[in-house]
């Protein structure tokens, strides 16, 4: 348990420690609302890419997941990133070991694969990639792919599915999934939307083909955020994990805005964003751990693809 100084909160504690280390917060669309409502940035994981790489602070405090703070580290190698809980993780990232994807590159070398690799994946995994994508950016990343190489698309099946929709590209697809969004199915979202007829449905391309074929819209965490403010319509179902509704709730507040449920519950959390918490945020920045590190020669490997997404981005 935090002790707290007597007349003064536990955000007030965070502040004054933010202060004092110089530090920043970035937190994730998925967090608990206490902590958007404290972070400095709130975004998706390529908006918090482009604050990671432009902050001048000395400490980056992520609440996300393990991948994004790491993201931070790698883009950062002079920085302190902390990570409120070290267990935070990702299902999308475990679907995808560093050295399953080595053994997979080796064993089909003659291929001469082009990695394109989601950012929820490990910097082993971002160092045997020639791009990074996020859901915000992917199909621009495999449009600008080259021609004369087979594409690999890593470690989102969902996201790669869609991505060749957009395009017309074919790609190779490993088989990861992110166990939240594959909770949605038609039959869950078919029921709210006889609930609410009028209603139009916005959702997150991690999503399975038939939950997006129910979509009127498909894209990314910050794009819902305008999808939603643009939209004529007055209910909106929001097909995502259920953080995103803080938010949305926040910037958009003349719309109601209906969680996607699942067939197992009426919102959708995420366990790993979920880990995080304010006293877990106080103690990480009043003892910067857990801290991220790398060894060096996987952080300079996994810089380059990130950085060659960031200017592809623009």
């Amino acid at each position: 348990m935090v002790t707290i100084a007597q007349g003064t909160s536990l955000q007030e504690q965070i502040a004054e420690l933010k202060r004092e280390r110089n530090a920043i917060i970035l937190a994730h669309n998925y967090q608990v609302g206490e902590i958007q409502d404290i972070a400095d940035f709130v975004g998706d994981s390529l908006g918090l890419a482009y604050r990671a790489k432009e902050t001048d602070a000395d400490v980056i405090a992520f609440c996300g997941v393990h991948f994004m703070a790491e993201t931070a580290k790698i883009i950062n190698p002079n920085k302190t990133v902390v990570l409120p809980d070290k267990d935070a993780g990702c299902s999308l990232e475990q679907a995808c070991p560093g050295d399953e994807l080595a053994d997979f590159l080796e064993e089909h070398q003659e291929k001469n694969y082009y990695v394109i690799a989601y950012i929820n994946c490990s910097a082993a995994v971002k160092a045997l990639s020639d791009v990074i994508c996020t859901s915000g950016n992917a199909e621009k990343i495999v449009r600008a792919a080259p021609e004369d190489r087979p594409i690999l698309f890593v470690p989102d099946q969902n996201l790669g599915g869609w991505v060749m929709e957009k395009t017309g590209r074919k790609m190779d697809l490993w088989q990861g999934a992110c166990y939240v969004h594959v909770e949605f199915t038609r039959d869950s979202i078919s029921h709210i939307k006889d609930e609410h007829p009028d209603a139009v449905v916005v959702a997150h391309p991690e999503c399975t083909y038939a939950v997006r074929l129910l979509a009127d819209e498909v894209c990314s965490t910050e794009k819902m955020v305008d999808f939603c403010r643009n939209s004529p319509a007055e209910n909106i179902i929001v097909v995502t994990e259920s953080g995103m509704l803080h938010r949305l709730r926040k910037e958009v507040p003349g719309k109601n805005l209906i969680a996607g449920p699942t067939d197992r519950c009426n919102c959708a959390d995420c366990r790993y964003m979920k880990m995080n918490t304010l006293e877990k945020l106080y103690l990480s920045l009043r003892d910067l751990k857990p801290e991220i590190t790398l060894p060096e020669d996987v952080r300079k490997r996994a810089e380059a693809p990130i950085l060659r997404m960031l200017e592809l981005s623009r």
